[in-house]
């Protein structure tokens, strides 16, 4: 009894021992705090939400749009083998709440061994027992655990928590990019459909010129060429129209693929220039963006992982304290195995492990993965300063594109005047028909030209609102 209470006094202070040195042998990594202006401009400055905090069903209020995300977000292949590594990780994080708790396992065992009469083990079984075999009963139950002295499992229950955190972050930045794609998708199929709209509109209005260069020709007042002209200028216009039917097709198609489901067309019944962003959009504090970013997340519970493998191999080169328990029932014949309390037995271990000598292993995993953190240090700051770059991009194409859709609308306007210009005084004899179908072409094309800066200024705006974190919610 003296000896058992003298044992477990020894445990004890050696456990106290290693556990105020171990404070020493882990150190938690500082999550790098970059440097960042307060905000991307003044007026910003004096809003600390920004659009970024808006649910994208409010941020795309086009109920087409709407279904379309929500569809892609539901049955995108992607999207489903994310939740897959989400489950997966909840797995191995439930599992990871075990590892503090003692291992049990039961053993029973029955063996025969019926040893050389001339041996040590059949002389002492004839002159003990009376009998040329040995029997053996057993049953029982072992219980292990290791101390946590030095952190290995609390670190390693930080690293399969993190990871569970971070397939959540990458499925939210899979969302992201998914609501981006599809709401780009869309505004690129509402710019299709209105610059095939402008085409057959131009096409209708080439057959008149058409027809009246022809009425021309039959009278003797123009040449042959005029009539070719005026072919090959109605003849660009039908031309784009099979084009953009395709291209439509195609983007149809896409946007159905990548919302998991067959090919197949659209129904739609907005216009282009029915999409409506406010003026100004408001993108908030610089710190707030990027706390609220998927990316940026994911790398500072890189950082937390990287720091959990530091504490994990700094770990291995201390000694690991292993205390083992074991009872059960034990006898040499079947009919005193559970003759109690005669057949008892039980064991009770204490162990220390110290690695030695390992070819410098353990210390080599340690520096390695001191500089696996350093790195990903590193590659947090990248991705904090990616991020403020892209929105920074994102306003600044969102600014001139305004600025380009404002010139091309004048230039539209101003070609559309010249183009019924050029019609009346061709009718009335006072212009030729060069002037009719330069009118015409260029008409055409400025209309083209504004529909795809439209598309264009939308698609900035799509991106501005990935980069400051939307779409996640």
């Amino acid at each position: 009894m003296k000896n058992s209470m003298k044992n477990n006094r020894i445990i004890l202070v050696i456990g106290l021992l290693f556990t105020v040195a171990s404070c020493k042998i882990s150190k938690d990594v500082q999550v790098p705090k970059p440097e960042l202006p307060i905000a991307f401009n003044e007026e910003a400055a004096k809003d600390t939400g920004g659009i970024g905090t808006l649910p994208w069903k409010n941020f795309f209020p086009d109920k087409v749009l709407q279904v379309l995300i929500d569809s892609t977000l539901k049955k995108n292949f992607d999207m489903s083998i994310a939740l897959k590594n989400i489950e997966e990780a909840h797995q191995v994080v439930r599992q990871s709440k075990w590892n503090n708790v003692p291992v049990l396992d039961f053993n029973a065992t029955a063996n025969t061994i019926n040893p050389s009469k001339y041996s040590l083990n059949g002389m002492t079984a004839s002159q003990f027992l009376g009998s040329n075999h040995i029997e053996d009963y057993s049953a029982g139950a072992t219980l292990s655990w290791e101390a946590d002295i030095w952190g290995r499992i609390r670190n390693t229950n930080k690293s399969a928590l993190a990871a569970y955190l971070q397939s959540d972050e990458a499925r939210k930045i899979l969302q992201t990019d998914l609501v981006t794609s599809v709401s780009k998708g869309y505004f690129n199929l509402l710019m299709l459909d209105e610059q095939l709209r402008v085409a057959k509109r131009n096409m209708a209005l080439n057959d008149s010129t058409l027809h009246i260069v022809s009425v021309q020709y039959n009278a003797g007042q123009v040449t042959s060429l005029a009539v070719q002209q005026a072919q090959a200028q109605q003849l660009t216009a039908a031309e784009l129209i099979p084009q953009l039917e395709q291209e439509i097709a195609l983007q149809e198609n896409a946007l159905h693929i990548l919302a998991g489901q067959l090919p197949g067309s659209i129904h739609r019944h907005a216009i282009l220039d029915e999409i409506k962003f406010p003026d100004e959009l408001s993108v908030g504090v610089q710190s707030a963006m990027v706390r609220r970013r998927p990316d940026v997340r994911s790398r500072e519970l890189d950082l937390v992982i990287a720091n959990a493998k530091v504490g994990i191999n700094k770990a291995q080169m201390y000694p690991a304290l292993r205390i083992t328990a074991s009872g059960g029932v034990n006898a040499l014949k079947a009919s005193d195995w559970f003759n109690i309390p005669g057949s008892l037995f039980g064991i009770v271990g204490a162990s220390v492990l110290q690695p030695l000598l390992q070819h410098k292993e353990l210390s080599t995993q340690y520096k390695l993965a001191d500089m696996e953190r350093e790195k990903t240090v590193i590659l947090f700051r990248q991705t904090v300063v990616k991020a403020i770059g892209e929105v920074s991009d994102a306003m600044v194409r969102i600014e001139k594109l305004k600025h380009q859709h404002l010139i091309a609308a004048k230039r539209v306007a101003t070609l559309k005047q010249a183009t019924a210009n050029a019609n009346s005084l061709f009718q009335n004899g006072m212009a030729n028909y060069l002037e009719v179908i330069t009118a015409q072409g260029n008409a055409l094309q400025s209309e083209l030209d504004l529909a795809s800066v439209k598309r264009q200024e939308l698609s900035a705006i799509a991106d501005l609102y990935r980069s400051l974190g939307g779409g996640t919610d």
